[in-house]
């Protein structure tokens, strides 16, 4: 009863139809988009290329681009180019003062660093249209078909690529200014959960027609794990630690401001998915060279077996000292300091200035840890899965990067949602409190 007053709620408001209604609109489109394929690209030469990527990089590439990598699309570039722009441009504005004076200049400053992204995501489809174009070659030849790729032709193909990409950037804009919002990480859920459904079918069927018996029951039991493993992921993704900041009184005439106590909320998880993308990345580089080398034992062999011991133990230790990595490059307690002291704001118990940077950071370094561990854990749990007998497709959703992108994105998205009812005075999704989204940010990343 509580779920169909709040649909009848949703309904109601109109400006908050609409944009569902819009955002359900681009969506379609975008998914329209996913299975054209590139002219000249006989669809049924993909198949090697649909097994190329079915493990690491390959594999997180053709989720972002929601399956359109793997069928030769013209979004087959997806939004990854866009994601690493933004990711270029987020560290550069960490190590170069004219970037952070353009973080610090508000809206003006914004719109400059949103065009220097534009203008690189250009840069990149550029280098890596190319480059998807020849392995595209590759795999069809493989397959045992035939493309040709003169030059002329490889450049009308990643002008098109490139205008794909650009289409889906715009996508997820209009999905900010008229949608539900959250439009860039909107478009990567919807690439992740349409792979969902395919996976989901693949596992209950094969277990279904498992001759040992027992096939359902271990169904169910492998539905109870994914649930649990997504509560701790929604766990890992909302978790803080809330530090107290005192501010002090601060009279001006007759009126009397400060005073008050608030929290600094510390994410446990500050990096987000990060640590994965970068040590995913890394971990490829074996992968790549292997196909340079006839030797696929020792060392080679084992950065290559994805579901080997080795492979994953190294994994997770890189994760962990990504997240470090990335963490301290990102949550900056002299930045906070400085921001408390310039409000009148103290730590309690703590003086202001240095010995309050090192307390700030002492309690990203504790909380860090178990995060990071966390992190790592359900990094290899696809892995884990696939081991204990899981279709790999299925597996895929125990964890890594797509669990956590989906779950931090429904997070956010929800939030919004109840955002919009609250404010027009109607009950929101949870009857328990507000839904607390990511509190670094609504990207993806």
């Amino acid at each position: 009863m509580g779920f169909t007053k709040t649909i009848k709620n949703i309904w109601s408001v109109e400006d908050l139809r609409k944009r569902i209604g819009i955002t359900l609109l681009l969506v379609i489109i975008y998914r329209f988009g996913c299975y054209v394929v590139l002219p000249g690209i006989n669809p049924d030469d993909l198949l090697a290329l649909k097994n190329f990527t079915q493990d690491g990089l390959m594999q997180l590439l053709d989720m972002f681009s929601g399956g359109a990598f793997s069928q030769a699309s013209i979004f087959a570039l997806g939004i990854m180019p866009y994601i690493t722009a933004s990711i270029v441009i987020q560290l550069l504005g960490m190590v170069l003062p004219a970037f952070q004076k353009m973080q610090r200049e508000g809206e003006s400053g914004r719109m400059k660093l949103n065009q220097y992204t534009r203008y690189l995501t250009v840069l990149i489809l550029v280098l890596q249209g190319p480059a998807y174009l020849m392995n595209l070659q590759y795999q069809v030849k493989a397959a045992g078909g035939h493309v040709e790729m003169g030059f002329w032709t490889v450049a009308f193909m990643t002008v098109v690529l490139a205008a794909g990409s650009m289409f889906i950037m715009w996508l997820g804009e209009r999905i900010d200014q008229k949608g539900v919002g959250n439009g860039i990480s909107f478009i990567i859920l919807i690439g992740i959960i349409a792979r969902l459904p395919e996976a989901f079918i693949q596992e209950f069927t094969g277990r279904l027609m498992n001759s040992a018996g027992g096939g359902l029951v271990l169904f169910l039991v492998e539905i109870i794990i994914l649930l649990a493993v997504i509560a701790g992921a929604v766990l890992l993704v909302q978790g803080t630690r809330k530090v107290p900041v005192q501010y002090a009184k601060k009279v001006v005439g007759n009126k009397q401001y400060g005073g008050a106590r608030q929290y600094i909320p510390l994410k446990v998880n500050a990096a987000g998915v990060m640590p994965i993308i970068f040590a995913q990345a890394i971990m490829f580089i074996p992968v790549t060279l292997v196909g340079f080398s006839t030797d696929k034992t020792g060392f080679f062999g084992a950065m290559t077996d994805m579901y080997g011991f080795w492979y994953n133990f190294i994994y997770f230790i890189m994760i962990v000292a990504f997240t470090y990595f990335y963490t301290a490059i990102t949550v900056r307690p002299a930045q906070m300091a400085e921001d408390m002291k310039r409000n009148n704001g103290f730590i309690p118990g703590i003086k202001p200035g240095k010995p309050t940077v090192d307390y700030l950071d002492s309690i990203m370094s504790r909380i860090t840890l178990p995060g990071s561990i966390f992190l790592g854990i359900v990094a290899i749990l696809p892995a884990i899965a696939h081991i204990c007998g899981l279709n790999r497709n299925f597996a895929s959703f125990f964890g890594g990067t797509s669990l956590l992108i989906l779950v931090g994105v429904v997070l956010d998205t929800l939030r919004i949602i109840e955002g919009h009812l609250l404010m027009r005075h109607y009950d929101g999704l949870m009857k328990d409190g507000r839904i607390k989204g990511r509190t670094t940010g609504s990207g993806a990343f």
